[in-house]
């Protein structure tokens, strides 16, 4: 390990007289040169940033007459030149260090502003291998590291907001503060980590690399948080660079700040509801504590809500409501009725949002559009010493993927009935059961240790809010290991069955299902949620 040089320590205030600038995005690039350039500071730029900034009617200097080398290998190299690095890695102070500077004629450099070539942008675009490969920076991560090394005396900028703080800054004081060079050195660091993660994580996918050696988790932080879980711990928010629609990308129309378990149920809410296709008629989804109290569907969105609402309005209450198509004026209507933390649909109309304003408090979000539940993706969950990491579940299953087991095969609408269940069933902590009838969850029985249990508290549920279980379907998201849950499920009402089977007490359990006459289905796939 490289042992710390006696350096002098940098003063608290430090000149800005060189600047480098290149960048991709040259938003408000003009308007920054001109501030800078106003204040005296000189302008060094390369390829097409500085034709922008001549092109202003500025005055700077190309990279290649400080170097005294041209753009070279399609603009590969040019700022991986001694006089660049050794501009930016100088202790100004130390006298070694100086003179290196004076025998190669070597300046300073002050102020580094690159935003790199835009490599998640294009990846999300699509692009081929050997596009995405040409869009990633090298130049310019090295002069970031390399600047952010040497905070003590060069300010480093990788968005426009940077600079901003570093133009305010000079224009009160004429200087710029250790304390904000610390701080813009460690965003740099941490936007280079995250320019490296999505190369890596890229790359891995692209030769189908499902397990690399390293991984890394990169987001941009959307919020900082009053608590977390509870009060006592704290939380913020990170966006991925190519998050899928949902609260994450969502456009909160009204209401208070989101908290984290808002986020973390709005979550569960909308990725439910996505099971829905929008063109196959409106569905609604009301989530408590990240399970689903009521689930279902209806010729108008009212009548889904109606439907949902009335599996458990008990638990609704203060719940979050996830709708798959537009909120109309007559749904907010019945949805204001009761105390709701959240609303999220892909859209609202504005007499809807009219509504709504009313409520000051009721958090309206609408996110253009729905994620694709069979979309590939991959979720994260932490442990303690690391994290686990899997395939997002994209079950989903048809007709055809069901097989009868019991003497009795189901009519065509109990197999409906358990295809809606099952669906829900995915979306429910386990131990789970889920018993419906016609698009309309009837009675959800979640998180239970043993599945006897949560196929009672289900049927308890639908008592308690009248609801008949007759002639209903039950969906477990694993196999019953032995009949008892199934006789519950049976006793309670339900014909039909729809479950994973595999248990070595499954003929048992086929069983006990002939002997009441249910139709009992297998899917081969399980849907635990933990």
């Amino acid at each position: 390990m490289p042992a710390a040089p006696d350096f002098p320590k940098p003063a608290d205030r430090a000149p800005l007289k060189r600047a480098l600038i290149s960048v991709s995005d040259k938003t408000g690039l003009i308007e920054a040169a001109k501030v800078l350039a106003e204040l005296g500071v000189e302008l060094v730029s390369t390829g097409g940033t500085r034709a922008a900034i001549a092109g202003a009617g500025l005055a700077v200097k190309d990279i290649s007459e400080l170097t005294g080398f041209p753009e070279m290998m399609d603009g590969r190299v040019k700022t991986l030149h001694p006089i660049v690095h050794g501009g930016l890695l100088a202790v100004r102070d130390a006298p070694d260090h100086a003179k290196a500077m004076a025998e190669h004629g070597i300046g300073g450099i002050d102020l580094v502003y690159v935003n790199l070539y835009p490599f998640e942008a294009t990846v999300a675009a699509g692009a081929d291998f050997e596009t995405a490969i040409e869009n990633i920076d090298i130049g310019g991560p090295a002069m970031i590291r390399s600047a952010a090394k040497n905070h003590g005396y060069v300010c480093v900028c990788t968005e426009i907001s940077d600079l901003g703080e570093v133009l305010a800054e000079l224009k009160a004081t004429g200087t710029t503060s250790l304390a904000l060079r610390k701080s813009l050195a460690a965003r740099a660091y941490a936007r280079t980590a995250t320019y490296d993660a999505a190369i890596s994580t890229w790359f891995a996918a692209a030769l189908g690399d499902i397990a690399p050696k390293r991984r890394t988790i990169a987001g941009e932080l959307v919020q900082t948080m009053r608590y977390g879980e509870n009060p006592h711990q704290s939380a913020s928010f990170y966006r991925f660079a190519d998050p899928r629609p949902g609260v994450a990308t969502a456009k909160q129309l009204q209401g208070k700040e989101l908290s984290y378990n808002n986020i973390n149920d709005t979550d569960a809410a909308f990725e439910l509801i996505a099971e829905f296709d929008p063109a196959a008629g409106p569905a609604c989804a009301i989530i408590k504590h990240a399970n689903p109290c009521g689930v279902a569907t209806g010729k108008t969105m009212v009548e889904a809500y109606e439907r949902a609402l009335a599996c458990d309005p008990t638990s609704a209450f203060g719940g979050i409501i996830a709708l798959n198509q537009k909120l109309d004026a007559a749904t907010a209507t019945e949805i204001l009725k009761l105390l709701t933390e959240v609303v999220i649909a892909p859209d609202a109309d504005p007499d809807a949002v009219a509504l709504f304003s009313k409520k000051k408090n009721v958090r309206l979000l609408v996110t253009g559009g729905l994620p694709d539940p069979l979309a590939a993706g991959t979720t994260f969950k932490s442990v303690s010493g690391g994290f686990l990491v899997q395939s997002r579940d994209d079950a989903r299953l048809t007709a055809a993927d069901l097989k009868v087991v019991t003497k009795r095969a189901p009519t065509d609408e109990e197999v409906r009935d358990m295809l809606f269940a099952f669906t829900i069933a995915k979306h429910v902590k386990s131990n789970a059961i889920v018993y419906a009838r016609a698009g309309q969850t009837l009675g959800v029985g979640a998180g239970q240790m043993n599945r006897k249990d949560s196929a009672r508290i289900a049927a308890l549920r639908a008592a308690d809010f009248g609801l008949d279980l007759k002639g209903s379907a039950c969906a477990s998201e694993a196999f019953f290991p032995f009949p008892d849950g199934l006789i519950q499920a049976a006793d309670a009402g339900c014909t039909a069955v729809i479950q994973p089977g595999g248990s070595i007490g499954d003929q048992k359990v086929i069983d006990a299902a002939d002997e009441r006459g249910l139709a009992m289905v297998f899917t081969g796939v399980r849907v635990f949620r933990h």
